[in-house]
């Protein structure tokens, strides 16, 4: 026998446990899904635990900037703090009993186990069969992926997730990937006494952002004492109680590795032929108002759209207003913001200027840098950034804009609203931006745009 309800949601991350409690709210039978925890990778492995180790770790390094500053300072690394905090403030142990009872709390049942479509309108769950009068919504996210470099599958390497609940800094550490998490994770366990090097097959770390965020990252990371290997290709990995990794002619050996490569979508197994969709597919397209296919509603990081918590929820609004039949604008992209949580902060929005000229927007860009700025020559240490706009010449707006510098992520909220908004860049040059802030570092940008 089935159960008739109206919607099932598969997979219960930040997108899909948000748009399940809203449905309910609203009065619909929901049946929500997960195999894992619910609330997903974010506030268990991901975006909040990690930014508690950023913050752990950005304090130590404001007690050395105290030096010369504000008289003498010393403190010594200890991660049990940290790790503390992680198990006991983020994650409840990894226990997700919290999540679930404030989800069924809003009216959803919930079922633990491994969704997937049968038919039309039908999702199975081991032995249980839901039939759905509204339909399903896919938010089933991502899982760490390692590169097929050989010996590497057979050695005990970290993901993102080991990071997380490791209990100690380790003494050395590799770290494979420069991007987002790796460059976060170098910096972090540099900062709590561990020697780091990162090892990125890309001339560049953050190969996704602008150049000049990569060329400061580098240079901050190699002040700090992070080795930094780019443009070269792993050969081999063993592990012989430390880890030796071959890059050409240059071996390294550190007693853990992180592999931080990439992430793939969790689609295998979902039953998308079912309705008609590409079941080796990398990811779900989707219309602007989430629909995968009918009766289909797709959201998160199986989109393509933006591996984000706050681009997943954003989708998930949009879903849930297309089942309840309420109006709103459709999914745009034009403004994402993403921020990588180094210190100096690296945050963007919209298009980097190489994504803009591949596109054939004709633009032009400006710099100013921070330690130039008034408020970056109070702060003095610490105070390595830019502020980077990409204009279109064309249309007399800002199609993206990065803000790397102290609190760049909070920078980024203005830049954000001016590309979403598309407003002139003369109206941005006429307004009045307080002194001495950071984000006035903006205007001195806009200025450098003209000449």
């Amino acid at each position: 026998m089935a159960d008739e309800v109206d919607v099932v949601v598969i997979g219960l991350g930040p997108g899909g446990e948000d748009a399940a409690g809203r449905l309910a709210e609203a009065g619909l039978s929901v049946v929500g899904v997960e195999s894992r925890l619910v609330g997903g990778e974010c506030p268990y492995y991901a975006c909040v635990p990690t930014k508690m180790m950023v913050r752990a770790a950005g304090l130590l390094a404001e007690a050395d900037r105290v030096p010369g500053m504000a008289g003498e300072a010393s403190v010594r690394p200890d991660w049990a703090p940290v790790a503390a905090r992680i198990r006991d403030e983020a994650t409840d142990s990894w226990d997700d009993k919290v999540a679930v009872d404030r989800l069924t709390g809003k009216g959803v049942t919930f079922v633990r186990g491994e969704g997937r479509i049968t038919a039309p309108n039908e999702v199975t769950v081991d032995d249980r069969v839901f039939h759905t009068s509204r339909g399903i919504v896919l938010n089933t996210g991502t899982s760490p992926t390692a590169p097929p470099i050989d010996g590497l599958a057979d050695t005990p390497f970290w993901t993102n997730r080991e990071a997380v609940q490791t209990t100690e800094a380790p003494e050395s550490l590799i770290v494979l990937g420069g991007g987002v998490v790796g460059a976060e994770m170098a910096q972090v366990f540099s900062r709590f006494g561990t020697r780091v090097t990162v090892v990125e097959a890309a001339d560049r770390l953050l190969l996704n952002e602008e150049p000049e965020s990569s060329a400061l990252i580098r240079e901050v990371f190699e002040r700090e004492g992070i080795g930094v290997r780019t443009g070269v290709d792993v050969s081999r990995v063993t592990h012989d109680g430390e880890f030796t990794m071959r890059l050409g002619d240059e071996t390294l050996a550190a007693g853990r590795l992180l592999v931080a490569t990439g992430r793939r979508p969790n689609l295998k197994g979902l039953g998308l032929g079912s309705v008609g969709l590409d079941e080796t597919a990398r990811r779900l397209p989707v219309d602007g108002r989430m629909r995968a296919a009918d009766h289909v509603w797709a959201i998160g990081d199986i989109t393509g759209m933006g591996a984000f918590t706050h681009v997943s929820m954003y989708q998930a609004a949009i879903a849930v207003r297309d089942i309840l039949g309420q109006e709103g604008s459709p999914a745009a992209y034009r403004a994402v913001p993403r921020v990588t949580f180094t210190d100096p902060e690296i945050a963007s929005v919209g298009l980097t200027e190489a994504q803009a000229r591949d596109q054939n927007l004709p633009v032009r860009t400006a710099i100013a840098q921070i330690p130039e700025s008034a408020r970056g020559w109070i702060h003095k240490t610490g105070n390595d950034g830019f502020i980077k706009l990409v204009e279109s010449t064309e249309w007399g707006t800002l199609v993206g804009a990065t803000a790397a510098g102290p609190s760049g992520g909070e920078i980024l909220g203005f830049l954000a609203v001016a590309v979403h908004t598309e407003t002139p860049t003369a109206a941005l040059r006429d307004m009045i931006y307080a002194y001495p802030t950071f984000h006035r570092t903006i205007e001195t940008a806009l200025t450098n745009l003209t000449h």
